[in-house]
């Protein structure tokens, strides 16, 4: 959907969106429907999957975000599709599931995860390449990392995988060492390919949610491998965002720290700083970690 605002004496203003908000309702409303039992909310998250799967694949067109002067794909819809179809099928179920998230499992080893360079882009050319621009070379470690843990907990459900194994903890090894600040600790929010200048203001930053995605990843790839090495790099994410992004004194996360790890800005609650990475990794974690010593 494109919101029109009329500018008074001139041409409209047009907001260009992506159709992450119907993934998260499909998510939203499968659950509600398991939890309920009201089968119009589960029929209601089919169709519209039924709708993301079409502009995933290009079957149906949404004004494209960015122009057409630079033509490039991203990672974040076939990551995003993933997930929304894990919930699906882990809640209510459905048929199609399965074969689309090796699809997209499939575009993501394809096109945006470089073992040359060992590297996960954020962006390439439709072919594939890289884009040697400013925009193009720019990296989002966390965001990868997120990627990582749906691809390893894809293998965890196929009876652990050994390719997506490989695959997951390839893409959380390659962005470990590129978005892991050594200096200062913490996961920075944005690096470029070539380690040239980035253009964002904020790049060297620390934002909550991709420690809170780095320490699902590592976890996981621990519970999976027994490599030591994830267990290491857990427990150093986990203390650095406990120490510094905690509010011990009124509760939850600030979201938003400086490189060096002191405080940027108070807001728990904005446009941006929301209530869904923090609570879902803890849930997650605490899930995984009760199978594992279960199985003890």
């Amino acid at each position: 959907m494109m919101l029109q605002f009329q500018k008074q004496g001139g041409r409209p203003i047009r907001k260009r969106r992506y159709f992450f908000s119907e993934t998260f309702y499909v998510i939203a409303a499968a659950a509600y429907a398991k939890a309920s039992g009201d089968e119009q909310a589960a029929a209601n998250a089919r169709k519209v999957f039924s709708t993301c799967i079409e502009y995933a694949s290009g079957e149906k067109k949404m004004t494209a975000k960015f122009t057409d002067v630079r033509k490039s794909k991203g990672i974040g819809v076939p990551m995003i599709m993933i997930n929304t179809a894990q919930q699906l099928r882990d809640t209510i179920g459905d048929e199609r599931c399965d074969e689309w998230i090796e699809k997209w499992i499939n575009e993501i080893e394809t096109f945006f995860v470089k073992d040359d360079i060992e590297c996960v882009m954020e962006q390439v050319a439709p072919n594939g390449s890289i884009i040697n621009h400013i925009d193009g070379r720019t990296l989002n470690p966390g965001h990868a990392i997120e990627g990582a843990w749906f691809i390893l907990h894809e293998a965890k459900y196929r009876n652990n995988d050994p390719h997506l194994i490989t695959l997951g903890c390839k893409m959380l090894d390659y962005m470990w060492e590129r978005g892991w600040d050594k200096e200062h600790g913490g996961i920075l929010y944005f690096r470029d390919v070539y380690h040239k200048p980035v253009q964002e203001y904020w790049q060297d930053m620390k934002f909550w949610w991709p420690q809170n995605e780095t320490i699902i990843a590592t976890l996981l790839a621990f519970l999976m491998t027994g490599d030591q090495k994830y267990a290491q790099w857990h427990e150093m994410i986990h203390d650095y965002a406990y120490q510094h992004f905690h509010d011990k004194e009124n509760g939850e996360w600030f979201g938003y720290l400086h490189r060096n790890g002191s405080i940027a800005q108070t807001a728990k609650s904005n446009l941006f700083k929301g209530p869904f990475h923090l609570p879902r990794q803890e849930w997650v974690c605490q899930l995984m970690l009760s199978e594992y010593l279960k199985d003890k």
